[in-house]
């Protein structure tokens, strides 16, 4: 079966479960957080090369819930700024990213193509959502603080995920993971911040939203600052600020507000990054290893749809991202699917 026809059977029989289940009652409504499956590949936009697929497993808290003393410390502190009264809430991941060249079928290196390299993490995340007024215009605003750690290199495991993967799907293997990336610890620290509308526009029935976002990373993974925004068409929008993405693309957050019923809405994205650092491309900090020339400006552009019934959310998304290195034949696409479950 193709990868599309797995993701569009997985998709019914979640929205099969969900519409077949009873509703439950008000007083049962106190769920502890969200658990979210984002998977992304580029066979799902059928492609095969350069970031080829990503896999990330977070857990978000719900708002106030299972917060650490240091952290709501910490949120405190920082709040203390700009006032009080931030809904906190914590996060915890698990991920891994692959990346090959767009020739697979050599086992030899090639010098004009992004390396082979793997990143396997985990991730620590403080979110606040306060409210502020900018002119005659309330916002939502969600700041989120991430930290994640791990290896990139062979013992990341990217070349026996995608091995296996491919025998699955029927893919040629990929020859030449003897080129990747050499081991070596990694982290990176993330801080973004989003403004979502208060009151939306209406068209009718339907309510329209742009989320502006602004953020930095910072560590030898990847260093860099990025802006953008998500445009929304829907209902109930106020129920999330976008789906989440595996970074760097554009992201919203794990965690999600129960629709209580229905809520559904399309969107698209822009992001521009200035990057500074890219180890995936700029190869290992300590050791001598293949590397390309990376593009300092680096655009994502996504697109899709989102729809969330009572403690449900699934994300469809295809990803534009423009070339990130000199020489890059095309800019790449790849597609993602997130299912998360409040509980």
């Amino acid at each position: 079966m193709k990868p599309v026809s797995v993701c569009r059977t997985v998709a019914i029989a979640l929205l099969a479960l969900s519409l077949s289940a009873p509703a439950a009652p008000a007083a049962e409504h106190d769920p502890w957080g969200t658990l979210t499956l984002q998977l992304e590949n580029d066979r799902l936009a059928r492609t095969d090369r350069h970031y080829t697929h990503g896999t990330r497993l977070t857990w978000v808290s719900e708002k106030g819930k299972f917060i650490p003393d240091w952290a709501g410390e910490f949120l405190d502190w920082l709040y203390g700024f700009v006032g009080g009264g931030a809904r906190k809430q914590i996060g915890y991941t698990l991920g891994q990213n692959i990346y090959t060249p767009e020739d697979i079928s050599t086992a030899g290196l090639v010098p004009d193509d992004r390396p082979y390299a793997g990143w396997l993490y985990v991730g620590l995340s403080l979110h606040a959502t306060n409210t502020e007024t900018i002119g005659d215009q309330e916002f939502d605003v969600l700041d989120t603080m991430e930290v994640d750690v791990g290896i990139v290199g062979p013992q990341s495991f990217a070349e026996d995920v995608q091995t296996a993967v491919h025998e699955v799907i029927g893919v040629g293997r990929a020859n030449g993971w003897d080129n990747q990336l050499k081991n070596e610890p990694g982290i990176v620290v993330v801080f973004e911040r989003k403004w979502r509308p208060r009151s939306p526009f209406r068209l009718g029935a339907l309510e329209v939203d742009a989320i502006p976002h602004a953020g930095a990373s910072l560590g030898n993974i990847w260093t860099g600052v990025n802006v953008g925004g998500t445009v929304r068409l829907g209902q109930k929008l106020s129920v999330d600020f976008g789906p989440p993405h595996i970074r760097p693309n554009l992201s919203g957050l794990g965690s999600f507000d129960s629709a209580r019923s229905f809520a559904w809405y399309l969107f698209a994205g822009a992001e521009a990054r200035l990057v500074a650092r890219n180890i995936f491309l700029d190869g290992n900090t300590f050791a001598d290893s293949h590397s390309v020339p990376k593009e300092r400006l680096v655009g994502d552009f996504p697109v899709g749809l989102a729809i969330v019934i009572d403690r449900v959310r699934i994300a469809f998304t295809h990803a534009f991202r423009t070339r990130e290195f000199k020489g890059q034949s095309r800019s790449d696409r790849f597609g993602a699917l997130s299912v998360s479950w409040k509980f």
